[in-house]
């Protein structure tokens, strides 16, 4: 059933873009994704349920998404560079990476922070609680001094300056996310606060 799953998952996102959390209603979620409501509640056991796979999902899209942005150009600035620029972008484009990202959670939104229902089979609940804000950053900075830290251990200092200019461009990410930047963007304010060279 992963096929509806995923149907009735961009249906609630769908959904969720028209109007608040609060006013959509299982039924059409169900007939937008072209199934029964039984099989939208045998898939998620109720609407709090629902609401947790979606933002579990719109979380490792955005983590999928870092990932496809360290991987990119050879050079470890630019790496952390279009890092930042895609947690800038994912944020604008999706109010509930915004929310995961910043903390700030608004009424239109599903609530983040509700334990699984015991009702629903073990193997449909999300998988465990939301990331915060917090281990957000701690995972995109993990990420991506690992994989700029390239094959072989580093010296103590440039391994402890990687990972400040990996939390650096992270968090400048985040406070751009909050209060987006003039002209040029985070790629301007990462030039100037990054050091010139990082280790690859």
């Amino acid at each position: 059933m992963p096929a509806a799953r995923e149907s009735l998952l961009d249906a609630a996102f769908t959904a969720l873009a028209r109007r608040p959390w609060y006013a959509v209603r299982m039924v059409d979620v169900a007939a937008s994704a072209g199934v029964s409501r039984q099989t939208l509640y045998n898939e998620f056991g109720s609407k709090e349920g629902l609401a947790r796979a979606l933002v579990r999902r719109e979380a490792d899209g955005y983590l999928a998404g870092v990932e496809r942005a360290l991987a990119g150009s050879s050079d470890p600035r630019e790496r952390l560079t279009a890092t930042a620029e895609w947690m800038m972008s994912a944020a604008h484009d999706n109010a509930l990476v915004r929310a995961m990202l910043t903390g700030c959670w608004s009424e239109r939104l599903p609530a983040p922070a509700v334990a699984p229902s015991s009702t629903a089979p073990a193997q449909r609940r999300a998988d465990g609680p939301l990331p915060t804000p917090g281990d957000f950053v701690g995972l995109v900075r993990d990420r991506a001094v690992a994989v700029l830290h390239g094959t072989g251990p580093l010296p103590a200092p440039d391994a402890a300056e990687l990972a400040r200019s990996c939390e650096l461009a992270v968090r400048l990410a985040l406070s751009c996310v909050a209060a987006p930047p003039a002209e040029g963007g985070v790629a301007d304010l990462l030039r100037t606060a990054l050091p010139r060279r990082l280790t690859a």
